[in-house]
C-alpha cells in the first residue's frame, strides 16, 4: 500500500514539473501593407525565420497581413514588428527602415522605387 501511494504522488510530483515547463505560444497578425507580391512574401518569410521563438510565419500579400506564431519567453510583438522594419516593409505602426527599404528589389517597391505608404514620424 505504501509503495502504490509513493507512485502516484511520484507521478503527480513528475505531471506537475512537466506542466510548469510548458512553453507558452502567442499568435500575433500584424498589417504589411507594403509586402506587395510573392518575392515580398518570401523575402519577408525568409528574414523572419532568423528571429528566435519563432514557430510558423504565414505572409499573405493579397490581405496584406502576417500572421505570426512565437514563444512569448523568446520573443515580442514590438521585437516582430521591428524585424518586418529591418527587413525593409513597414508594420501596424512602425514604418520599414529606410535603408533596407532601398535595398529591396524593384518589383517589391512601387514602379519608381517610392513608398506606397508615407513614413509615420517617430
Amino acid at each position: 500500500m505504501k509503495a502504490v501511494t509513493l507512485i502516484i504522488i511520484s507521478l503527480f510530483t513528475l505531471l506537475n514539473i512537466g506542466l510548469a515547463q510548458a512553453k507558452t505560444f502567442n499568435k500575433a497578425v500584424i498589417k504589411t501593407p507594403t509586402v506587395l507580391c510573392e518575392d515580398c512574401q518570401l523575402r519577408l518569410e525568409e528574414y523572419l525565420r532568423r528571429e528566435p521563438g519563432i514557430s510558423s510565419i504565414k505572409v499573405d500579400y493579397k490581405k496584406k497581413i502576417t500572421t505570426i506564431t512565437y514563444l512569448t519567453d523568446r520573443n515580442n510583438i514590438e521585437q516582430l514588428k521591428t524585424a518586418i522594419s529591418n527587413a525593409g516593409f513597414d508594420a501596424d505602426d512602425v514604418a520599414a527602415d529606410e535603408d533596407a527599404f532601398k535595398k529591396l528589389p524593384k518589383c517589391c517597391r512601387t514602379g519608381d522605387g517610392k513608398r506606397t505608404v508615407p513614413v509615420k514620424p517617430e
